[in-house]
């Protein structure tokens, strides 16, 4: 099986392309359902006041707008590799701070310094998932959170999504190639368990794991 391209440039002009329409097909594909799911993930978390938040692979903006509006965030950027999907969130949200950047290497952030880390349906399209997951680690807190929400579990249910996501893209927007990238990548991106296990040798410690959609979509909160 041919292995998706996730170079760098190449996500980025893909991501690019599907900025103007990406949260239109999330709503379509996911049948308007995606966004109750992330703020249910996102109610797994332990809050405290004033809280440095990162929302990696922010794309639109959907998670960081969530995370905003709990009111424990003093501090919250939503970071994006896709200047385009940026410049839709910012516009989505422009009280939210939001930047360009690449979460297998954060310079601007220094060791022990966040308090809590989200990627939502991003590991996935990342090419060095390893140095993705090294870097959440060393710039969160002892003790701080990473919540990791992407699809899951290979099963039946998947298989029928698939069909149902690629069919309703094709049918109403033609060009069909980025979602074919959507489908391909979750077939090559590793189940709950084993993801838990990469997370694992990397030092972090599994807390809390929730399933969605008869397994399709899996979220993980991990301890530092």
């Amino acid at each position: 099986m041919t292995q998706v391209d996730k170079t760098p440039e190449k996500i980025s002009e893909m991501f690019s392309e599907i900025s103007k329409s990406y949260d239109k097909n999330n709503n379509i594909i996911s049948f308007g359902l995606h966004k109750k799911i992330k703020k249910s993930a996102i109610g797994l978390l332990d809050f405290s006041d004033n809280m440095k938040v990162l929302d990696l692979c922010c794309g639109t903006g959907d998670v960081t707008e969530i995370l905003a509006n709990t009111k424990y965030t003093s501090d919250i950027c939503g970071i994006d590799f896709s200047k385009d999907m940026i410049s839709v969130a910012q516009k989505r949200f422009p009280k939210l701070k939001f930047k360009c950047g690449d979460a297998t290497t954060m310079p601007d952030y220094k060791n022990s310094s966040v308090d809590l880390i989200t990627m939502a349906f991003g590991l996935r399209n990342i090419n060095d998932r390893q140095s993705a997951i090294k870097e959440s680690y060393r710039v969160l807190k002892n003790g701080g959170q990473f919540l990791h929400l992407d699809f899951g579990y290979k099963n039946i249910f998947s298989v029928i999504f698939n069909l149902i996501a690629i069919t309703a893209i094709k049918l109403l927007y033609g060009n069909t190639l980025p979602y074919k990238y959507l489908i391909q990548s979750k077939k090559e991106f590793p189940e709950p368990e084993e993801l838990i296990k990469e997370f694992e040798r990397e030092g972090f410690k599994l807390k809390k794991k929730k399933d969605f959609l008869f397994g399709i979509i899996s979220a993980q909160v991990y301890n530092r």
